[in-house]
């Protein structure tokens, strides 16, 4: 209540946050579109085994990857899903998305952190296994072998309102991840 009387009085600040648009494409085609706030999640069914897709930024490939899944987060999502993944914690004004693999095969696939305005690909390559892409945990799509989503910074972002109530990002941290006690 006392952040929406601050709003009401006109105190507050527009925050930007930056959007990811996620496109699923299917033999050739866009079949759905997508916009997220904090990630999109490619990830094996629950009884699935590895699942297999490439990845490559700008059109250059990056790597095979052999994983449960893969997490593409906004630096808004990077303290949900990503941060439990393993990935970095991120300050939401920064220009980027993390990429950041979920239990992978091999030691050495590391989170990746790219420019947002970068084009990211990932190429299901997984035949047997059931793959679901989910945006923001609300809404998704089942994968199929083939498959390509590309990812890349929405062209607006979404506008949040700071007031004096709020707290900043790294007293928020403090809080929720009890640093430093």
């Amino acid at each position: 209540y006392p952040a929406l009387v601050e709003i009401l009085a006109g105190r507050y600040e527009v925050e930007p946050r930056s959007l990811l648009d996620v496109e699923l494409v299917r033999e050739g085609a866009e079949t759905r579109r997508f916009r997220a706030l904090n990630d999109a999640v490619i990830a094996k069914g629950a009884l699935a085994r590895i699942i297999e897709m490439t990845l490559s930024v700008d059109g250059r490939h990056v790597s095979r990857y052999r994983s449960d899944g893969l997490v593409i987060s906004t630096p808004t999502g990077s303290t949900a899903y990503n941060l439990s993944a393993g990935g970095p914690i991120l300050h939401p004004h920064l220009p980027v998305a993390v990429l950041t693999p979920i239990c992978p095969h091999t030691l050495t696939l590391r989170p990746l952190v790219v420019p947002d305005t970068s084009l990211t690909e990932i190429l299901l390559e997984t035949r047997r296994e059931r793959v679901f892409l989910t945006v923001d945990g609300q809404e998704g799509a089942e994968l199929a072998d083939g498959d390509r989503i590309r990812v890349t910074r929405a062209p607006e972002p979404v506008r949040l309102l700071r007031t004096s109530e709020s707290r900043s990002i790294f007293e928020g941290l403090r809080t929720k991840l009890h640093w430093g006690e």
